[in-house]
């Protein structure tokens, strides 16, 4: 982590600043699983106390450690009592059922790139790129991943790089070109300086 933080430190002013506002980088790791999937699709648009509330009742339904086996025995009503919309109830019955019929493959994930994984878990309905992205940088630690569809990252952006409306993507890339390899790391950042007080 000390190489990543000299990197962006080095090659980006604004990004040094906040970098010593926030101070070390706490990144918090899930594991490669199927759980960590099921949990992001629960996760979807909440904010975390809520998504936190429904992820527990959700997974004492289904069990812990979640499995496909779990999530496919649940009803419709189960699902909506734990509070979850039809919607993501549908996307998590699709990742269960994929995955029990082994169209998705936890066990050699981290041996793909990131384009193949955004490939293998955007198969699953309700799983977009931008989930994709997440489990690249807080499930297999990618350390070089920029999700321009993140929101948080886009408003950073906005605050810090001085922009008048919310960065494109391809803008997002121009910004975070001196930050590779290490962009997750400075995404971190971005997430963080929303949080606190910063310049």
């Amino acid at each position: 982590m000390r190489k990543a933080l000299q990197h962006l430190k080095k090659r980006d002013p604004v990004l040094r600043a906040i970098i010593e506002r926030v101070g070390p980088c706490r990144m918090e790791y899930g594991l490669p699983e199927f759980g960590s999937l099921a949990e992001a699709i629960v996760y979807q648009q909440l904010n975390g106390r809520a998504a936190v509330t429904i992820f527990n009742r959700f997974a004492a339904l289904a069990g812990d450690p979640l499995t496909p086996e779990g999530i496919l025995k649940l009803t419709d009503e189960q699902l909506r009592g734990a509070g979850l919309s039809k919607q993501k109830s549908s996307y998590l019955k699709d990742l269960a059922a994929k995955a029990a019929a082994g169209q998705l493959d936890f066990s050699r994930i981290h041996e793909l790139t990131d384009e193949e994984v955004i490939e293998h878990l955007t198969q699953v309905k309700g799983v977009g790129v931008w989930t994709a992205h997440m489990f690249l940088i807080f499930s297999l630690r990618r350390p070089d991943v920029l999700p321009t569809g993140d929101y948080g990252v886009q408003v950073a952006m906005k605050k810090h790089y001085k922009k008048r409306r919310l960065p494109k993507p391809k803008d997002m890339e121009k910004i975070a070109k001196a930050w590779a390899p290490y962009r997750s790391v400075a995404c971190w950042y971005m997430w963080r300086s929303l949080d606190i007080k910063t310049l």
